[in-house]
């Protein structure tokens, strides 16, 4: 082989290789209320179709009714879906739930940013990176008292401290955390 086919193959190879590790380390998709899932139930299709997740985090399915995909996968809601399903239908279905849209994925910076509002986010956003959607600090904000606040599974609300001074200047990097789905960031 010619070393010029031999360099588009190893190329392609250590491509896939780190396709391969971004893959393993990303952290599984939760769904959220607002999301919008497929549901697609192999040979059958009066059973399939799109749902919303509401509010209180169920879906509504005919036939099942009522399924919870509060704290949930996507692959964990197919799996509720096809036990549920088994009981009516003679062999367990082959159920693939997809999201379609992430329109519950959302976080919430307000305070003495730029441009402080609702932000959806389609990837991992760590505080940072939530600052900067929203315009950066304002010359008048208080940089070493933001607080993130997040509602925990149980409802209870936490407080995180953050001070944005020290993560700037390259310190105290394991403070910048990555936010999760309805965090709040507020910027004094």
């Amino acid at each position: 082989m010619s070393h010029c086919i031999m360099r588009k193959i190893l190329i392609l190879l250590s491509s896939f290789i780190v396709l391969l590790s971004a893959a393993a380390f990303s952290a599984p998709y939760f769904v959220n209320p607002g999301d919008i899932l497929a549901v697609n139930i192999w040979n059958e299709d009066l059973l399939s179709r799109e749902a919303l997740v509401r509010p209180d985090g169920f879906i509504s399915l005919p036939m099942i009714g009522e399924i919870d995909t509060t704290n949930s996968t996507p692959l964990e809601v197919s799996d509720t879906i096809a036990q549920a399903l088994s009981e009516y239908i003679k062999d367990t279905p082959q159920v693939v739930v997809s999201v379609q849209n992430v329109a519950g994925n959302k976080i919430y910076v307000m305070g003495k940013v730029n441009r402080p509002g609702e932000y959806n986010i389609t990837s991992d956003t760590d505080i940072i990176q939530a600052l900067a959607l929203a315009g950066g600090l304002n010359t008048f904000a208080a940089e070493n008292d933001i607080l993130i606040l997040r509602r925990e599974a149980d409802g209870t609300q936490v407080s995180i401290p953050f001070e944005y001074a020290t993560v700037k200047n390259g310190e105290e990097m394991h403070t910048n955390i990555v936010l999760h789905s309805r965090d709040i960031v507020v910027v004094p």
